[in-house]
Formats: structure tokens, C-alpha cells, sequence
């Protein structure tokens, strides 16, 4: 058996205050010990919160690595302990009549530290059929791990990014729910420049023309750590969207996202090098380029 999928089925049942405790460890030690993906995080803060003085920032990376360990095992319970045990844990919120209106639906799910546990929500609580986009891992046991703990329900469809938009528009013709995640950095190709917290970023346009492509309502699915589990928020559908402006629609979905970020900023992705592609003739934000 892949080794990790054994060690995580053995962490699903310890109780949540000694795993978080754990986690918490686990965090403290890759602040200090992960000096690359620490100044990643620095260098996405800086950029993003210039406004803050160094100590803030500071803080909110000591914070965000806690809560990044911390989620990364309990993805334990979240992939392996009994389903009785997840409604326990998971506060589920919002606007849930959207979910049994008819028609296409995007729930735009941005990458918070949390983002699993949304997925959880709608395919294992709701049991709703769903779709997701993802970038195969490097590590072979970790996407073995990956691939059967999202779809622990059977009601997950992965589509591969390679294989382009049309698997996507067929899910969303037939029914079937997109969990998408598009706020990452992948190159220039097919992406706009459009500003991230003020910053340039190659951002995909892909929410505003799966909406348009395939006739479906948008609703923000956010997803926060909390210390008793999680919290899920589900929002209205978004009203006049999309528009006639691709860019203006992507400017829209990035200050969405920053308005989740600014509840809690610790708890987004920041790990991630969300613009490692720059506009040609500006300097790397990273130090390793």
C-alpha cells in the first residue's frame, strides 16, 4: 500500500486538538526550515500588503504556515474518517438554495488553505457530481493519495488542464457542477494581465468564459480553518456576470478573491508563486527567479 495513504488513514482518527497541535509543530518547523518557500511567501506579502511593516508581515507568514500544515493533515479525517464525523466538523453556509436551482453552476473556489474541504462539502455532504481541473503532482504517492481522497464519494470528475476546455463544457451541459480554482500562475499563454492586490498578474480568464461558454451561474465557495474544523461559505450567484469585457470580468474575480483574502490573509495560498510570470521587462519577485 502507498505509504502515505497508510500513515494518513492512521491520523484520521486522533483527536482534532492533538492533530492541530501537530500540525501546528509541523508549521513552526517549515517556517524555519523551508527557507526557499519562506521567502516566497515573504515576497508574496511584501507585494501584496506593501502598506504593512515587516513584523506584520512577518506574523502572517509564521500564521499561514501553521495553518498550511495544519490543513495538509487534516486532509486525514477529510479523506478517511467516517462521514458522520466530517458533518461534525465541517459548518456548512450561505446561499445553499442556489445549489438545488436547475442550470450550469461555477463555484468559484479560491485557494485558500482550506480549498479541499469545500470539495468535500459538495460531493461527499451534498453528493452533488462535480467537476474539477488539476495539474498532476510530481510525487506519484501524493497524487495516488490526492487522487483517491477528493474522490472519496465517486462524484468527483478530474479533468486534466492539459486536455483543454471542451471536458469541461460537456460536464457543465450535462449537469454536472465545476469546482474551479483558477487563481495560480500558469504562464503567459492564454492568460490576461490583470492586477492582483495592484500587482500585474497572468491571470486565466477561464471563470468568465466557462460562465459564458456554458450558460452558468457563478457562486463563490470559500473555505476557512477554524478551530473546531472548518467553516463553508456559499455565496449568492453573481449577479450581471459575465459581462461583455473579458478583462473587466477577471478584475472582478481577482478583487473577489482579495475580499476572502482580507478576512483572514493567513489563510490564503501564499506558498504558491502567484506571479512568476512578469510583464516583459520587469524584475522577478522571487529571489530564484
Amino acid at each position: 500500500m502507498n505509504p502515505l495513504i497508510l500513515v494518513m488513514r492512521l491520523l484520521a482518527y486522533v483527536p482534532l486538538p492533538v492533530l492541530r497541535t501537530m500540525g501546528g509543530a509541523l508549521g513552526w518547523l517549515l517556517f524555519v526550515c523551508a527557507r526557499r518557500r519562506r521567502a516566497v511567501v515573504q515576497a508574496n506579502l511584501a507585494a501584496c500588503f506593501a502598506d504593512m511593516d515587516a513584523a506584520q508581515r512577518t506574523a502572517i507568514a509564521r500564521k499561514h504556515f501553521r495553518l498550511f500544515a495544519q490543513s495538509l493533515l487534516d486532509r486525514a479525517w477529510l479523506w478517511h474518517a467516517p462521514v458522520a464525523l466530517l458533518r461534525k466538523r465541517i459548518h456548512f453556509e450561505g446561499a445553499l438554495a442556489e445549489l438545488d436551482k436547475p442550470g450550469p453552476l461555477v463555484f468559484l473556489a479560491p485557494h485558500m488553505v482550506g480549498l479541499d474541504v469545500g470539495g468535500v462539502v459538495l460531493t461527499e455532504l451534498q453528493q452533488i457530481s462535480t467537476a474539477c481541473i488539476y495539474v498532476p503532482l510530481s510525487n506519484a504517492w501524493a497524487q495516488e493519495w490526492m487522487v483517491q481522497g477528493r474522490n472519496r464519494s465517486g462524484n468527483v470528475h478530474s479533468i486534466a488542464r492539459k486536455d483543454g476546455p471542451q471536458p469541461v463544457l460537456r460536464g457543465l451541459r450535462k449537469g454536472i457542477r465545476l469546482h474551479l480554482s483558477p487563481d495560480m500562475d500558469f504562464g503567459v499563454e492564454g492568460a490576461l494581465w490583470v492586477p492582483f492586490y495592484g500587482v500585474p498578474a497572468a491571470t486565466v480568464p477561464a471563470l468568465a468564459r466557462f460562465a459564458k461558454l456554458g450558460r452558468a451561474r457563478v457562486c463563490t465557495l470559500v473555505s476557512r480553518l477554524v478551530p473546531g474544523g472548518y467553516e463553508v461559505r456559499l455565496s449568492d450567484a453573481w449577479a450581471d456576470f459575465p459581462g461583455e469585457d473579458l478583462y473587466a470580468d477577471t478584475l472582478r474575480m481577482n478583487q473577489c478573491i482579495e475580499h476572502w483574502i482580507d478576512q483572514d490573509p493567513a489563510q490564503y495560498y501564499w506558498v504558491h508563486k502567484r506571479f512568476k510570470t512578469r510583464p516583459p521587462g520587469a524584475p522577478s519577485l522571487y529571489a530564484s527567479g
